[in-house]
């Protein structure tokens, strides 16, 4: 570890992303997310073909980066915790220094502003909505002790960001060319939001063996069973949205039969779960978790977009 302490700060940065904010994998997520929000605000107004290119790069830049100044938010709300329970984590290690990443976060944010202004001055306002949430996350709502003791309204508070960034992402559409977002887009706000508990949910499900002092899981909230039955009703919930949201895009028989499909492989691994709570199978409702979110955004916006797009 000191020799890697002691490398350059791109070096140490490269292997911060890597442990913590991936830029391969989080970039094709948020590409495919950035993706399915712009098409599902375009496929229910109707409106005809993909916007921009260019238009779609800047944007995919934008909330990119947004999500990458959420992961360094984190790193300081979570830096006690760290420090005492999870040693291994970059910060603590010592790998990188808050000062460095709050650097960084400076210039991500300058960097932000200074492209959204020169190239799509309108987004300015949503830009704004969202990194003012971000400041009060990172703040922990001025009520940081009241709040990390109540981890359900924690946790609630705290993705209201990835809808906020949905609303960001659909702008780069109904904002930019001057018209009114469509209501159906509540309801994909709405499993976007619920997205990103399955996701906090699936990644915090822990084998007895699994659990780790200090670091909070569901199942240690709510035992093995208790955990895994609020993430799959979770699942439920959020694909009655989608099938909602469909609704509203003029989607038929075939995207409910898709959506349907993809809840009950997604929520198998829980019903097993339960069975028997193994480390291997805690995992693999990690994996089905991420699979849900990427098929929601999908199902729902990219691949509906890109079958208008090749064939008309």
């Amino acid at each position: 570890m000191g020799d890697i302490a002691r490398a350059s700060f791109l070096k140490r940065m490269y292997v911060y992303q890597s442990e913590r904010f991936p830029v391969l994998a989080h970039g094709l997520l948020i590409a495919a997310f950035t993706f399915s929000a712009i098409s599902y605000s375009r496929i229910c107004r109707g409106a005809e073909g993909f916007i921009p290119f260019n238009t779609y790069v800047i944007g995919v830049f934008a909330t990119f980066t947004l999500f990458f100044l959420v992961r360094i938010f984190d790193e300081f709300k979570d830096k006690a915790d760290d420090a005492k329970y999870r040693a291994y984590l970059p910060v603590p290690r010592g790998l990188v220094s808050l000062k460095e990443l709050k650097t960084v976060a400076l210039v991500v944010g300058i960097v932000q502003i200074l492209i959204i202004a020169y190239f799509q001055l309108p987004m300015l306002l949503l830009y704004a909505l969202v990194i003012g949430y971000l400041m009060l996350m990172g703040v922990e709502f001025f009520v940081p002790t009241w709040l990390k003791q109540r981890q359900i309204l924690y946790i609630v508070s705290h993705m209201v960001i990835i809808p906020l960034v949905d609303i960001y992402s659909s702008g780069l559409d109904w904002l930019l060319e001057g018209a009114e977002p469509h209501i159906g887009l509540a309801f994909f706000f709405a499993v976007s939001y619920l997205n990103g508990i399955v996701l906090e949910f699936g990644r915090k499900i822990r084998s007895p063996e699994g659990e780790e002092e200090g670091v909070v899981s569901y199942t240690g909230l709510y035992g093995t069973r208790g955990g895994t039955v609020y993430w799959i009703l979770i699942l439920s919930v959020t694909l009655l949205l989608a099938i909602a949201a469909s609704v509203f895009a003029g989607y038929g028989l075939l995207a409910f039969l898709i959506l349907g499909g993809l809840f009950v492989l997604c929520a198998l691994p829980g019903f097993l779960f339960i069975i028997k709570p193994t480390t291997k199978m805690s995992k693999i409702i990690e994996y089905s978790s991420s699979l849900w979110t990427m098929g929601m955004y999908l199902s729902l916006g990219g691949v509906p977009m890109l079958n208008n797009l090749l064939f008309g």
